[in-house]
């Protein structure tokens, strides 16, 4: 049985994260932290836990053997580091930190404990986003030239986002801090080494951080990203386009469709997949089943760096007005 001890209910996704670790039967939540100390102390009752209003408390409780991290993004490193050095496996809400000199800091101490960490990336787990690696780790598609993703809904045009989700000091940003995560890391996991990134973000109903964001990133190989991110567009569908030299990847919904010079049919043209990779379990539930059994984790430090590396030259990028350059392996 794994003790877990939940950091925070600030992020929304906070309370689905202790519900299911709940559902497993093999995770016991037993203590609550909040900045937020009324609201800590109603969710810990919701959940049968204790409250600790003292997170280095928390941190040194027998009973908790692993945090799960949904504080304001300003606070990960803060937080993360404290939990590592206290002997504490780490699960965390993305992104990792607000820079990367921060998820170094982070790297450090999980690494100087030996401790296990995960960061959640759902969109990994997924049937349709696994075949597109493989198709790219096959080279069914030859070298890739164009990637497009779009994640949007329309939480901050319809009011149903909390009001804090604006606040930069706690965020670290807008719609491209939020579900611009989930483009930019499969972008990263599909392409490997940015070389270079421009943005444009927008503040549709006038708050204080952007609320529709573009990125374009150019990838070594020279293939070029455009992600697309807002939290202004009722019923957007997820939008997923993928093209190389010798083939095209569509994801529209459920809909898969690919064309590639390399396949058996007899007749050129589009092919929908009879069988899709198999769904992963969640990265929560991978990370419980990880610290249980003794596994690597699946999405670990280098991932969140790079996710957050592409983050913070995006809003370089926008406040600059200008591309950035990224430093490359070896470079100076």
């Amino acid at each position: 049985m794994l003790n877990v001890a939940m950091i925070s209910k600030w992020h929304v996704h906070a309370d689905g994260y202790a519900k299911h670790l709940q559902s497993l039967g093999s995770v016991n939540i037993t203590a609550v932290w909040d900045e937020i100390k009324d609201r800590g102390r109603i969710w810990a009752a919701e959940l049968g836990a204790d409250f600790e209003s003292d997170l280095d408390a928390l941190l040194k409780r027998e009973d908790v053997d692993a945090v799960v991290v949904d504080a304001p993004t300003s606070m990960h490193a803060e937080v993360m580091v404290a939990a590592a050095n206290a002997g504490k496996h780490i699960f965390t809400e993305k992104s990792m930190a607000l820079t990367v000199a921060e998820c170094n800091q982070i790297t450090a101490a999980v690494q100087r404990a030996g401790v296990k960490f995960c960061i959640s990336f759902p969109a990994r787990t997924r049937p349709h986003h696994l075949f597109a690696k493989q198709l790219v780790d096959d080279g069914v598609l030859g070298a890739i030239t164009t990637l497009r993703i779009r994640n949007g809904h329309d939480g901050a045009l319809n009011n149903w986002l909390p009001d804090y989700w604006y606040d930069e000091k706690q965020a670290g940003g807008g719609a491209m801090m939020d579900l611009g995560c989930h483009p930019m890391y499969l972008a990263s996991w599909l392409l490997g080494q940015p070389k270079r990134i421009t943005s444009m973000f927008s503040h549709f109903t006038g708050r204080a951080v952007e609320d529709h964001a573009q990125c374009s990133i150019e990838f070594a190989g020279n293939a070029v990203a455009l992600l697309e991110t807002s939290l202004v567009t009722y019923l957007t569908p997820p939008a997923f386009e993928l093209y190389g030299t010798e083939g095209t990847l569509i994801i529209s919904g459920d809909q898969v469709r690919f064309a590639s010079k390399h396949t058996d049919s007899p007749m050129q043209g589009w092919i929908s997949p009879r069988q899709l990779p198999k769904e992963q379990p969640l990265p929560l539930t991978q990370w419980v089943n990880g610290i249980l059994n003794d596994q690597p984790m699946p999405y670990g430090l280098e991932d969140g760096t790079r996710l957050t590396e592409l983050l913070e030259m995006a809003y370089i990028a926008h406040r600059e007005r200008r591309t950035v350059d990224f430093k490359q392996p070896g470079g100076n």
